[in-house]
């Protein structure tokens, strides 16, 4: 008579523990190999980061459509099902910068196209003698700001008194054409001169030096960081503040410093906020956790607004040139959607707290009030730190 073996138990690799499913539920590893091909690496990767699987259809739409859903359900133990709050909060803020930042790149600052004719012919075309000085005061400012900029070469900056002369004789030729008196050489101390040498170039350039920090009690390596700072922050200002050919570097610069840092501003605005609500809400007896997790599903609603606001914006850029009906439609849209989201956010804190519309809407406008000069702070300092990229 055969007898019945039963078949070998599998043992977790890590602790011998008998496995009992895809997990051991005495370390906790999992029994899948990490020895698997590159496509499955990337599909974990996506899913440790992401977790792009159906919790995303569970998710995306009640957080937008459906105010203080996903926060009643995480407060219930109902959590498998969704993305985590901060994990949604963080990939919509990345996105939604990240769209941002493209449309921000799309707008021209600076000197337009226009601005890149031949000097010469504009003072030829100049109207009036005013046209002509504030022409010859640009250009100058421009020849300036090269002047003072320490990654020109010094071949260059030889050249510009000479660039400035010609300049000079080129007004002075449309000057005697309009029967106006000439421009003086520069020290003679005529309007134009003076203008140039107490303008944003000279001014700024001599007395912003004269700024240090020297704060006795911090170390000296934070001083001197500071200091750094402060000297780009001038430099920056002074090149974006003339027009020549740094300009739109300098503008484009600071930007690239404001984006990287917002989003890290943001991240600490998160737990303020939810701090802003624990204040209000102090008689509720909710848990600072509870705060935040309200703060997280708001700002992530906030972000994925943003984002889907400037995608729309893309499209109807795209679209508005050819099918003006579709353009029309696409900003009612956003109009809708910008309309929706104070809407949203005072829904999902009555729903949530659950009082009185009567008392959720002085609280409403009393936290946006002081959210909202919190970030304008908040905002303020990274503009700073932007400025001195």
């Amino acid at each position: 008579m055969n007898e019945l073996t039963p078949s070998p138990a599998l043992m977790c690799a890590n602790c011998e523990t008998v496995l009992q499913g895809e997990f051991c539920h005495g370390c906790g590893q999992s029994i899948h190999s990490v020895l698997r091909p590159v496509s499955h690496m990337l599909e974990d990767a996506g899913d440790i980061f992401f977790h792009m699987d159906e919790r995303i259809v569970h998710t995306v739409p009640p957080l937008y459509t459906k105010p203080g859903f996903l926060t009643l359900e995480y407060f219930s133990g109902r959590r498998v099902r969704y993305i985590a709050p901060f994990r949604l909060m963080f990939v919509f803020s990345l996105l939604s910068f990240f769209f941002m930042h493209l449309a921000i790149n799309n707008v021209k600052f600076g000197a337009t196209e226009g601005g890149d004719k031949d000097t010469m012919a504009q003072f030829a075309a100049a109207a009036t003698a005013d046209d002509v000085h504030e022409l010859y005061r640009t250009e100058v400012r421009s020849l300036l700001s090269t002047e003072n900029d320490p990654n020109v070469p010094a071949v260059v900056k030889a050249a510009m008194g000479p660039v400035q002369g010609m300049l000079r004789d080129a007004a002075n030729r449309r000057l005697a054409e309009l029967k106006a008196p000439p421009i003086a050489a520069p020290g003679s101390g005529d309007e134009d001169d003076v203008k140039l040498r107490h303008g944003k170039v000279l001014v700024f350039g001599s007395d912003a030096k004269e700024m240090r920090f020297d704060v006795h009690w911090l170390p000296a390596a934070v001083n001197a960081r500071l200091n750094d700072g402060l000297e780009r922050l001038r430099l920056n200002i002074a090149q974006a503040s003339n027009p020549g050919p740094q300009q739109k570097e300098a503008i484009h610069r600071m930007f690239e410093g404001f984006f990287g840092v917002l989003p890290q501003t943001m991240f600490v605005m998160v737990p303020v906020f939810a701090l802003v609500l624990k204040g209000f809400y102090v008689f509720r007896r909710r848990l600072y956790v509870e705060h935040l997790i309200v703060a997280l599903h708001s700002h992530a609603f906030l972000f994925l607004s943003l984002m889907l606001l400037t995608l729309l914006g893309f499209a109807r850029n795209a679209i508005a040139p050819h099918l003006g009906l579709a353009g029309t439609a696409i900003t009612l849209v956003e109009v809708a959607m910008w309309i929706w989201m104070p809407l949203y956010l005072l829904i999902m804190q009555k729903r949530v707290y659950r009082q009185g519309w009567g008392m959720t809407i002085l609280k409403y406008w009393l936290i946006g009030s002081v959210y909202f000069w919190l970030l304008m702070i908040a905002l303020f300092v990274a503009t700073i730190i932007g400025v001195s990229h």
